[in-house]
């Protein structure tokens, strides 16, 4: 009975060692010691020490060597099994047990023994406990097992020497000749591992590893995994040299592979081709043309290859791979739902508009067989055809809606909702149809952050779209029916319809009346909050604290409220000043955000960043913040030299409201020099004063050194855009290249010259969240506008992209994406000016023979407004 008892437990998968005790088993050790030895009850203890270590079992050190030392005496059994756990266990607890290298000699003399069985696995062990202060006594057995002709030997030899060079390189270069016989043998893994060791022992000189490349690639290699290693290094030597190589022979070989008869090495040399950046559409056509032929594979692995690089490919060249979309459409019927996916993905990436409902019907056969990670997947792909194809949004919406309606987790049903959304605001005849269907799924939705961030979307959306008052009764129902958090988002959900449609406010004020009851503090205060802001009528209000809440990092606010309190609090505390976290979150990259009213809670806190530049400059130059005030804005470094001069300086351009400061970070390369007294002299623009100067006493070589120049922005904010002319000036002392010690006191002086400095616009603007981009418009009446023509751009998106990172804003509305195919878009930007201004851009573009623009500049302060459009101009 027992014995059956076992079987079936090994049937059903049981683990003979799952509760083994530590003690127990090093207890039972000591039969090691036993006369004469019992192989295999030594090999079964051996077996649950090795597991007991590799489930990250601790053993101390004194316990380690007791059982390494009984260990030892097994050397005497000449049991092959036993002998190959003794060398793991030497392996194992080498790396805690002491005096380990009193196996030296043994595993030496089975390392250089006759018994071909033990010699392998002896080289291993005996490396691993080896120390560099020892190597070289056992270097002379190394050379000789590197060029053994006992393939398993030299192998070993060969990757135990490579994990020998991380602490003994230099011993281990001197065995070249060895490896270069061992890269010409015969056997497929001594050539592989030969390359390797090769390869790491001159990597460090890139000349030795071209020669050793190009020699190799004239030669043919009979090791497909050296082949495969061998087109890597060829690939990382192309994408070192850059786009102007002339060499094309590297990738030429790359192409001779794709014809080897391993598949293993044509595979490795597609993939290589179509992961180099040098690659032209041309180029990738034979590779894709292979990747086609894989696709036919009645071997899953080379079909799951092919599918998952066509996938790849699809998404930088989707035209090239379009040929092997009738290959593509049978295995969505593969039996490998991994396969499946990849292949429907892929086709909807490259497929064509006629096609899409087919594509549909196809997916929703094996849709609910997936997982969820993988339909994500597919999800994502019909995110980008609807981007591609608009006019399929009916279909794609439908299909997506039944998906909502299916089981699934949190992740799968929010990259659902986010994709409706995309589609919602990348396509306005689809907002009413996605709106509905987003209703219908918050009605049943399980997951109550999902349903919070579709009541704000619908807070949002639903006041602007044609029947505002068929989604009051979606947003109450939650009210009614939902949890404490649910029913605070779906009253600042009400609170907003309330503010934007007048003829929906007496039925609001009744619905949030009623909630004034709720039996939460958080729900009621809201109503109650709500409720009188609304009652007043006064739109300004409704915009500032409903539509427009103030979005701020509660750390930043703490923080300015601790530096009011300790400073004369005369002036009142300006809630503008507080200096805002740089990365604002993006309603237009994640449509799904937090409800309106706690945007403060999503903002991240602590912004790493600006807070150490603000300390930085406050412990370098002392009363920064008496002079300056906060921190506004900090740029990206921008290089004043060439990286690969003898002095390297970067300038990082910290903005406040009426200052602006140049921190300068200067290292000297040259270990010879020593520099003092650094600092830079800038021919300053009119307008512009030096208020304070801050030099580096001295730089030392390799070490950074910094400088600061606090200036005061002109008057006229006309003027604050500027070039600055710089020069380094220092004092050179020779020195002693190893101690960096001066060969002498007096030095002399010199001037480098940099880079110029511009204060650009963006340098001045900080970028503004703004949710409700047309109520906050439509509040600011004076404004700025003009037409411009911007012939060097070729397309809506390179004008897009260059006008946001020259203003330096925030796009609202997602009107940074641009729809394929039109010859219109309108681009909307938010951010603040230095003097704490908001300002609002407009954008109307147009495609003919270039771009035109006709900007719209909105600030309650007009000379912002006239800076922006005279920058531009």
């Amino acid at each position: 009975m027992a014995f059956r008892r076992d079987k079936k437990e090994d049937e059903d998968g049981g683990n003979p060692f799952q509760n083994l005790d530590k003690t127990a088993i090093l207890q039972e050790a000591r039969t090691f010691n036993d006369t004469p030895v019992n192989p295999r009850k030594c090999t079964h203890i051996l077996t649950k020490i090795l597991y007991l270590i590799n489930q990250g079992e601790q053993l101390g050190s004194l316990e380690a060597t007791d059982a390494f030392f009984a260990m030892t005496k097994l050397f005497q059994s000449k049991d092959i099994i036993l002998r190959r756990m003794v060398y793991l266990g030497i392996k194992e607890l080498s790396k805690v047990a002491e005096d380990v290298i009193i196996v030296t000699s043994s595993l030496t003399k089975d390392m250089t023994g006759k018994e071909d069985t033990y010699r392998a696995a002896a080289i291993r062990a005996l490396c691993s406990i080896t120390d560099a202060t020892m190597l070289q006594a056992i270097e002379r057995y190394m050379k000789q097992a590197i060029v053994d002709r006992n393939p398993s030997v030299s192998s070993a030899a060969l990757v135990s020497s490579l994990h020998m060079s991380r602490n003994a390189g230099d011993l281990v270069k001197r065995w070249v000749s060895e490896v270069q016989e061992a890269l010409n043998s015969d056997n497929v893994m001594v050539q592989y591992h030969a390359l390797g060791l090769m390869y790491h022992i001159r990597k460090s000189d890139r000349l030795a590893v071209t020669k050793l490349v190009a020699r190799l690639t004239r030669s043919s290699l009979k090791s497909p995994f050296a082949v495969c290693m061998l087109i890597r290094l060829a690939c990382k030597l192309l994408e070192e040299e850059g786009d102007g190589s002339s060499d094309n022979s590297l990738f030429e070989f790359i192409e001779s592979c794709m014809r080897h008869k391993s598949e293993t090495v044509v595979y490795e040399a597609v993939h290589a081709i179509v992961n180099l950046r040098r690659t032209t559409a041309r180029e990738l056509t034979p590779a894709v043309s292979v990747l086609q032929l894989f696709c036919t594979s009645p071997k899953p692995a080379l079909r799951f290859a092919a599918v998952r690089t066509l996938n790849k490919v699809a998404m930088t060249h989707p035209s090239a791979i379009i040929a092997c979309n009738v290959d593509l459409e049978n295995l969505i019927s593969d039996t490998n739902r991994s396969i499946a996916t990849l292949a429907i993905t892929t086709l909807l990436k490259t497929g064509s508009e006629t096609s899409v409902d087919r594509l549909m019907k196809q997916i929703s056969s094996f849709v609910n067989e997936i997982s969820d990670e993988f339909k994500i997947v597919v999800v994502q792909a019909i995110r980008d055809l609807c981007e591609k194809f608009p006019r399929k949004h009916t279909v794609l919406m439908n299909f997506l809606s039944g998906m909502l309606r299916d089981e699934g987790g949190l992740d799968y049903k929010a990259a659902i909702a986010d994709t409706i959304i995309t589609i919602i605001e990348g396509n306005p005849e689809a907002k009413e149809t996605g709106l509905a269907h987003l209703c219908e799924f918050i009605e049943d939705c399980e997951h109550s952050s999902l349903a919070v961030r579709i009541l704000h979307l619908l807070g949002r959306e639903g006041p602007r779209s044609k029947q505002p008052s068929r989604y009051i009764r979606f947003i109450y129902n939650r009210v009614l029916l939902e949890c404490t958090v649910v029913r605070a988002a779906a009253i600042s959900a009400l609170a907003q319809f309330g503010a934007t449609c007048p003829e929906l406010l007496p039925d609001i004020l009744v619905l949030l009346g009623r909630c004034q009851t709720d039996s939460d503090d958080e729900v009621r205060d809201r109503a109650t909050y709500y409720y009188c802001i609304l009652t007043l009528q006064q739109p300004d209000l409704n915009t500032r604290f409903i539509l427009e809440p103030v979005q701020i990092s509660f750390a930043n606010l703490e923080k300015a409220l601790l530096d009011y309190i300790q400073e004369s609090c005369f002036e009142p505390f300006e809630l503008k000043k507080v200096p805002a976290p740089s990365v604002v979150p993006n309603t237009t990259t994640n449509t799904l955000a937090a409800p309106v009213g706690i945007q403060s809670e999503i903002i991240p806190a602590p912004v790493i960043r600006e807070e150490s530049f603000a300390n930085r400059l406050s412990s370098s130059i002392p009363d920064l913040s008496e002079i300056c005030g906060s921190l506004f804005k900090s740029s990206e470094p921008v290089d004043l030299t060439e990286s690969e001069t003898e002095y390297v300086v970067k300038c990082y351009k910290h903005c406040f409201s009426k200052h602006v400061v140049f921190e300068f970070e200067c290292i000297n390369t040259l270990n010879e020099q020593l520099l003092e007294n650094v600092r830079v002299q800038l021919d300053l623009p009119d307008g512009y004063v030096v208020i304070k100067e801050i030099s580096c006493p001295k730089l030392s070589y390799n070490v950074p050194g910094y400088v600061y120049l606090l200036l005061k922005f002109p008057e006229e904010v006309s003027d604050s855009v500027g070039n600055f002319g710089a020069t380094l000036k220092f004092v050179v002392k020779d020195c002693d290249p190893i101690t960096g010690i001066p060969d002498s006191d007096e030095g002399y002086k010199e001037d480098y010259m940099l880079e110029d400095i511009e204060v650009t616009l963006s340098d001045q603007i900080r970028k503004l969240n703004k949710v409700n981009f047309s109520a906050a418009w439509e509040e600011i009446d004076d404004e700025e506008e003009d037409t411009y023509a911007l012939s060097s751009m070729s397309s809506l998106e390179e004008a897009v992209q260059n006008i946001i990172s020259f203003l330096g804003m925030q796009p609202a509305e997602r009107s940074d994406k641009v729809t394929q195919g039109k010859s219109s878009h309108t681009l909307l930007l938010a951010g603040t000016f230095r003097n704490h201004e908001d300002v609002l851009v407009r954008a109307k573009l147009a495609l003919g023979d270039g771009v035109t623009m006709q900007l719209t500049v909105k600030s309650n302060d007009l000379t912002v407004s006239k800076l922006i459009s005279s920058t531009i101009g």
